[in-house]
């Protein structure tokens, strides 16, 4: 049995959405601006009220930052609108975005839905909101499979985070914590499996010399198509 996601919370910052984490590891609040979504870290029991106070004060170093991300971001090709096509496991879904108080993405009857307010904003807030649903696919699911691979690769990691990587798939840290790149999560289901047994793999061997890719070989015998088609389609995958 799998425990309950918290439910999720955000606040409408007035031309950004604010994804609000509560935890009870924290005893002061910490912002950030990932991927142009901004997020606020702050203990359990801290107010709504605080929390608005906190975007207020800081509104200015959020909108430099969300504008920094997108003068650093690749030329759209998108334009976040109903109709456009996006991958999930490698399958495509229609986005409808729907007018109105903010309501993160929710995948029905084979539709990408989001709803958000109506403005010039809302093409970078519909692109967050999908940013925030592939993380925490990402979360869910590659938890589950380093889960199920570990055993057949026979390591135990010390956990699993996701990450926005400008240039990798999936990383191994010293510690023995996997990282992943949200952006696989538009990639087929079986590159996600080769994603996660590499990492998996760097937990015996830290390099990519003969006996690692032996070992990835072991548990996966057809990587290296995965590993061709991931490098022929990185560009395609992403926001």
């Amino acid at each position: 049995m799998t425990a309950r996601q918290p439910q999720a919370e955000y606040r409408d910052g007035h031309g950004f959405i604010a994804e609000i984490i509560r935890t009870s590891r924290r005893k002061s609040a910490d912002i950030r601006v990932e991927d142009g979504a901004v997020s606020v870290v702050v203990p359990t029991s801290t107010t709504t009220e605080r929390i608005d106070q906190l975007l207020i004060a800081k509104r200015r170093w959020i909108k430099e930052k969300i504008a920094l991300h997108r003068e650093q971001a690749p030329t759209a090709t998108r334009r976040f609108v109903s109709g456009e096509a996006f991958s999930y496991l490698g399958r495509n879904y229609r986005l409808k975005v729907e007018t109105g108080n903010f309501a993160p993405v929710k995948l029905l009857n084979g539709r990408l839905v989001v709803t958000v307010p109506e403005g010039s904003q809302q093409p970078h807030m519909v692109r967050n909101a999908l940013v925030r649903w592939y993380k925490r696919q990402a979360e869910q699911k590659l938890t589950e499979k380093v889960a199920r691979f570990a055993p057949m690769v026979g390591v135990e990691p010390a956990g699993v985070g996701i990450r926005s990587f400008k240039s990798r798939w999936g990383s191994c840290t010293s510690r023995g914590k996997l990282e992943f790149n949200w952006r696989i999560m538009m990639a087929p289901n079986r590159m996600v499996d080769y994603v996660v047994i590499h990492e998996l793999c760097h937990l015996i061997r830290h390099d990519h010399s003969p006996e690692f890719w032996r070992e990835v070989a072991r548990v996966m015998p057809e990587y290296e198509q995965c590993r061709e088609w991931l490098r022929d389609n990185a560009v395609k995958l992403g926001l």
